[in-house]
């Protein structure tokens, strides 16, 4: 009998290598590993976009950003297309969300029935001065922020997760089990996302002077693009050696408290009778840099940014299967609808996604994944495609980056501009147009942004408003 039920709990900002079933040698995951342990883990899936407001439009709608114009982090999902909430919803099935969701608005019908403890974009339009593009804002005070708000104690994110991982916990043991209508749940936390402040018990597992060193932090130096986009994502110059450490133990000892409410959240689902009945996937929205390569946060297309976890597990799982092939978070989409075993009725279009039970089995092989990135921070956008060992970014008007992660998985080695290498280099930028036109696609989301800068007022009145690093929680401070 297959499973009627999916659970996904997803984390925000965990880059896929800092967890125990990956080979990291310091962060302690022992409920992610055990997960892998049962089921299937996926080494090379991708992000749509790195970061969070496109990302989870296209994993709600299985498109790609540029399909939905969903470019940046002002243009959140407000309900339409049509998610796989819908079609669940629409086949008979229940769909609940639990925690961030970072869409436009609980009063939009974003496919959820109910959305229980959500986090929206901030007054439902987000970091709207992220549009400004062409003439870039400074990004010093969030910036700052992000270096300085670290060390143990706790923060409102803390708190939120706490109160998301009590609220999962109470909906799988009574709402889940209160009708025998199968389910679809997201379960959504914040955690490892800045600010880096953990609690003590989880701070105290990583002595700060026991900390991995960044790796690489010079290498935006060697690209004129990264060189450009560091000195707008200019976390590392806010930075002590110290800090840095300190920075560095803050976000594995958040990574282990988030594992610790997926921990409960797994016994809760224990506890309820339904995990037998129950496909489970963990997975991120994209990771972070910590350091690396010289930059803090997401928005590069380096692993530790653009990668994310991905496990699934549960009956006709394999266990401790170790899938290479390339995926995508856009496989959440028509995984919802496998599990739930129903055809897409209100927008069957067809879409890049594959089924995370026929990855599973081996029947995604041989893919290319996009990942595209139209956000603040620069002056035109960049593209990432991902097939075989090759890993492609197209800048645009700038230099492509090119790594074979066989050889080399830590991206130390730029072929870029490789004269050994100029037919990999011309093969990705054909597998990049076969997916759209990059000149025509960032025109696109260029005039668009502007549009949208002018229908608020113009660069100074968007300034005017201030900015943020991560999005605060209602009723905080």
């Amino acid at each position: 009998m297959a499973a009627k039920n999916l659970l996904i709990i997803m984390s925000d900002e965990h880059s896929f290598e800092t967890a125990g079933c990956y080979g990291h040698g310091i962060v302690k995951t022992p409920n992610i590993d055990g997960l892998a342990a049962r089921g299937t883990r996926f080494t090379n899936a991708y992000t749509p976009s790195p970061i969070c407001v496109p990302t989870r439009a296209a994993i709600q709608t299985g498109r790609h950003v540029h399909e939905i114009k969903s470019w940046d982090s002002a243009t959140p999902y407000n309900g339409s297309p049509p998610s796989w909430g819908h079609e669940l919803i629409a086949a008979g099935r229940r769909s609940v969300s639990i925690g961030k969701l970072h869409f436009r608005s609980g009063e939009d019908d974003n496919g959820f029935e109910p959305e229980i403890c959500p986090m929206h974009v901030v007054n439902g339009l987000g970091w709207i001065s992220g549009m400004l593009r062409e003439d870039l804002p400074p990004n010093g005070e969030p910036s700052r922020e992000y270096a300085e708000m670290i060390g143990p104690g706790g923060s409102s994110y803390v708190d939120y997760d706490r109160d998301v991982c009590a609220a999962a916990c109470d909906w799988l043991q009574g709402g889940a089990t209160a009708s025998d209508v199968p389910w679809t749940a997201f379960v959504s936390m914040v955690a490892p996302h800045y600010p880096l402040t953990p609690p003590q018990q989880f701070y105290d597992l990583y002595p700060p002077g026991e900390m991995d060193l960044p790796r690489d932090p010079l290498a935006y130096e060697r690209h004129p693009f990264l060189k450009e986009f560091r000195e707008f994502w200019n976390f590392e110059d806010y930075f002590t050696p110290e800090s840095r450490n300190v920075a560095r133990a803050s976000y594995y000892g958040l990574i282990s408290y988030m594992d610790d409410n997926v921990g409960k959240i797994l016994g809760a689902l224990e506890v309820s009778g339904a995990a037998d009945d129950t496909i489970v996937i963990y997975t991120s929205d994209h990771g972070d840099m910590i350091g690396n390569h010289g930059f803090w946060a997401k928005c590069t297309m380096y692993e530790d940014s653009a990668g994310v976890p991905l496990i699934i597990a549960g009956q006709g799982i394999d266990q401790g299967r170790v899938v290479d092939d390339a995926c995508t978070l856009l496989d959440l989409y028509p995984t919802t609808l496998d599990v739930a075993g129903i055809e897409p009725k209100l927008d069957p279009a067809p879409r890049a996604g594959v089924s995370l039970l026929k990855a599973a089995r081996g029947e995604a092989a041989g893919r290319t994944v996009l990942s595209e990135y139209h956000d603040g921070g620069c002056r035109s956008g960049f593209y990432m495609v991902r097939w075989d060992q090759w890993k492609y970014i197209d800048y645009l008007k700038y230099p492509p980056q090119l790594f074979d992660l066989n050889k080399d998985p830590l991206e130390l080695m730029d072929l870029g501009n490789s004269s050994d290498h100029a037919n990999i280099v011309a093969e990705g930028r054909r597998r990049l147009e076969a997916f759209l036109d990059p000149e025509a696609t960032n025109a696109e989301a260029l005039r668009r942004q502007a549009a949208r800068v002018a229908e608020h007022g113009g660069r100074d009145a968007l300034l005017s408003q201030g900015t943020f690093g991560y999005t605060p929680i209602e009723g905080s401070t």
